[in-house]
């Protein structure tokens, strides 16, 4: 069966981007005397998924950055915004996680949640993310959107994977 698979790099203050919307700070900071012996393997990562589902926001952001990064994926878009389509973006909008869960039925690949954190958000507060793969910045940004808005059931999770690179740290977990 299909997996939901919440992946996104945060700051070490738990924000996924800037108070601009920006993303300049997700780097490295070319610490590689504690790297692991494998990095994490992000284009197998990409390899095992075929839709990725965004808010109106991260669609946004990512037009302006480049959506033809995934030009074999499915681009779902959670919106109730006329928004202009581009490339292979598909737009939905009512009970999104609903809709998600009904996809995870149908045969294929991963299902990449890709942010932002408003639709992130629904899906940990319907306790329906599978595996949550976590890249720590190291950086404190003080202000930005956050990844979690608290309130939440307790989630319980299993640490499936770890690596650092370049003073990044990729935690892997899934659910107990």
């Amino acid at each position: 069966m299909r997996k939901i698979i919440l992946n996104l790099a945060i700051s070490l203050d738990g924000y996924i981007c800037d108070k601009n919307g920006g993303f300049d700070w997700i780097v490295g900071h070319g610490e590689d005397n504690k790297n692991a012996t494998e990095a994490y393997d992000f284009d197998k990562f990409l390899d095992g998924v075929d839709t990725l589902v965004m808010g109106s926001v991260a669609y946004e952001d990512v037009v302006l950055s480049g959506l033809t990064t995934f030009d074999d994926k499915e681009v779902i878009v959670a919106t109730h915004k006329a928004l202009e389509a581009r490339g292979n973006a598909k737009f939905i909008s009512g009970d999104i996680c609903s809709r998600i869960l009904e996809l995870k039925e149908v045969e294929g690949k991963n299902i990449w949640l890709f942010g932002g954190a408003g639709l992130t958000d629904s899906f940990i507060r319907e306790n329906i993310v599978d595996e949550y793969v976590v890249a720590i910045i190291p950086t404190i940004l003080g202000n930005g959107r956050s990844l979690f808005k608290g309130d939440y059931r307790k989630v319980d999770l299993h640490l499936d994977e770890y690596s650092i690179n370049d003073g990044i740290a990729v935690l892997t977990y899934s659910k107990r």
